[in-house]
């Protein structure tokens, strides 16, 4: 497992919105005015990925502002980065002012003031995110271009935006199952993809250093390998001509990310996992395996069977008699 748990439910009600203000002072201080002391629930994460620090969190609306004072007084020097899952923000920092809605994302700098507040009519309905806290001086953007993102509503609807989006999604579904010996190489991660959506969004990409690109494209790949398993098309060919680069580069990146494993390979073992889940799964108990085996990309049934079975050491209808509850079989 990931992260330590904060649930305000194991808090006394007149303490809550102190131990919040405590857990975030560790990373992104501000002051925190809430007109739901009272009854003040928050529910978050705190994932220590190396030098990056990602919080999904579940909150009551409150307003979160960071004075003049306060950065006298003292400022990590990080960049807080914020996508937003449900609920509505607004945000003012560096002159600018925007809304945000769910899967919106906005950056703030702990060096100059701002003022995050819950926005819309949501009564006690929780704001739910995941942030991110990083050093500055990890981002590769020059600072004054970095400046031009505070304030602005970023889109993590499409492109490395989206891929990001996802990536946290998955970091918080997944840290029940995660290892503390995975954190550095994951906070590497999101720091590579954060990197490159900014220098996107800036056209400022030359900025990036060669290392920085490559393992952002070897996430996009697997992002984009994910989401065409069903297709049988899926080919090495195909993925490096969807990027735009070379076969064999595709082949050198993959090869450094995965220690060796092909393409093909890891294409292979995604499919196997995925019929895998699929064949012991009670709900789709009449779906016949060789269906099940073409939804994910294997359209041919006795090769299906064969690499199950040398993956697994069943063929894939023993493997569903076996995993399936006695009273479905």
């Amino acid at each position: 497992m990931i992260g330590t748990m904060f649930r305000s439910q194991d808090v006394p009600a007149e303490e809550r919105l102190d131990h919040w203000r405590a857990l975030l002072d560790r990373t992104r201080s501000s002051e925190i005015i809430s007109p739901h002391t009272a009854d003040f629930r928050v529910e978050c994460r705190l994932m220590e990925l190396g030098e990056v620090t990602v919080l999904p969190m579940s909150f009551t609306p409150a307003r979160y502002r960071r004075s003049p004072q306060m950065i006298r007084r003292a400022d990590p020097e990080r960049y807080h980065l914020s996508l937003l899952l449900d609920g509505q923000m607004a945000l003012e920092q560096a002159g600018r002012a925007s809304a945000f809605r769910p899967r919106d994302l906005h950056l703030v700098d702990s060096s100059k003031p701002f003022d995050l507040r819950s926005s819309g009519n949501r009564e006690l309905r929780a704001i739910r995110g995941i942030g991110v806290d990083f050093p500055k001086a990890l981002l590769p953007l020059p600072a004054h271009r970095a400046d031009e993102l505070l304030g602005r509503g970023l889109s993590g609807r499409e492109g490395v935006g989206a891929l990001l989006t996802e990536f946290l999604v998955g970091l918080e579904q997944q840290a029940d199952t995660l290892q503390p010996a995975d954190a550095p190489r994951l906070g590497t991660v999101v720091l590579d993809l954060l990197s490159t959506w900014f220098a996107q969004v800036l056209d400022a990409e030359a900025a990036l250093s060669p290392e920085a690109r490559q393992r952002a494209m070897v996430e996009r790949v697997l992002a984009f390998i994910r989401q065409n398993l069903h297709d049988p098309e899926l080919t090495p060919s195909a993925i490096a001509a969807a990027h735009h680069i070379s076969l064999s580069y595709l082949h050198r990146i993959f090869q450094r990310r995965s220690q060796g494993e092909t393409v093909a390979a890891w294409i292979r073992r995604q499919r196997l996992e995925g019929a895998r889940r699929d064949l012991a799964n009670p709900v789709l108990r009449n779906t016949p395996v060789h269906a099940i085996a073409a939804r994910w990309g294997l359209p041919r049934a006795s090769h299906f069977t064969r690499s199950f079975r040398a993956h697994y050491g069943l063929s894939p209808r023993e493997f569903r008699l076996q995993t399936l509850p006695e009273h479905y079989k």
